[in-house]
């Protein structure tokens, strides 16, 4: 591993090194924020999926292009004297230190939960921070990470289950509501109680310290692994997956299962 100078230093290249692209290159030298952004939330999506499939390889990759585009932002705000990267640290510093008081001051905190919950409460302490519990959630999230989030906010204010275990009493109900509106035929009101049902679902896997977003892409590229096989061995026999019938499908199927994880 690298030391404490030798990372200031590979930190101070990249920086002029950004200088001179700026300077140098059409494609740099246009970049504005509003450019900028669709291209960072899709390098963000890159690094997600590299550390779901623990690639480190992809990791430290992806984080430097993520890095990159933390130190062209800062750039901007240089060039156009509103702040820069030593601002950008600063500020982040004094934040990490005001919100560490376990740390950086003499209050107590006995594990993480603890941590958590005072982590909630200095926000809302803070001058320019969230004046509400639920405030810091951006209204831009993906609805099952954003749904987490408000779960977890809420539980920072005490706003939760007694007892764990009581949440699946709520799902069933909202299972039991989900079908009487499948009854019906009702669709506005399938939509709404899916959307619930979802919703305790996620505070379900809260609660018993489960990460949905991760859970759910575990078993996105779990299926993806089990159709392509599926696929390639209906290829393998000279046919198409329309051609197949059902039966014949599930019978691949099983075998893509004993297969693949």
């Amino acid at each position: 591993m690298h030391t404490k100078e030798q990372k200031l230093q590979a930190f101070s290249h990249l920086l002029d090194v950004l200088d001179e692209l700026r300077e140098k290159c059409p494609w740099d030298r246009k970049q504005t924020c509003e450019s900028l952004r669709a291209n960072t939330i899709e390098e963000v999506y890159e690094l997600s999926e590299a550390i779901i499939k623990a690639d480190s390889d992809n990791i430290k990759k992806e984080l430097g292009d993520v890095l990159l585009h933390i130190v062209f932002y800062a750039k901007i705000g240089e060039e156009k004297e509103i702040f820069d990267i030593a601002d950008v640290c600063n500020f982040l510093c004094n934040k990490l230190i005001f919100r560490h008081p376990h740390v950086f001051g003499d209050v107590a905190a006995k594990n993480s939960e603890q941590v958590e919950q005072n982590w909630e409460q200095i926000k809302l302490q803070e001058k320019d921070g969230n004046q509400t519990a639920l405030g810091g959630v951006p209204n831009s999230l993906p609805s099952l990470i954003k749904a987490f989030r408000i779960q977890d906010k809420a539980r920072n204010v005490g706003f939760d289950w007694e007892e764990r275990s009581q949440v699946w009493d709520k799902v069933r109900e909202e299972f039991d509501e989900l079908q009487a509106e499948i009854v019906t035929d009702n669709a506005a009101g399938m939509e709404n109680e899916f959307g619930d049902l979802f919703f305790s679902l996620i505070n379900a896997a809260r609660l018993y310290k489960i990460n949905p977003e991760n859970a759910l892409e575990r078993t996105n590229q779990k299926f993806i692994r089990r159709f392509n096989y599926l696929e390639e061995q209906t290829l393998k026999k000279g046919r198409s997956l329309k051609e197949m019938t059902l039966a014949e499908m599930d019978a691949i199927w099983e075998e893509a299962k004993l297969l693949t994880e």
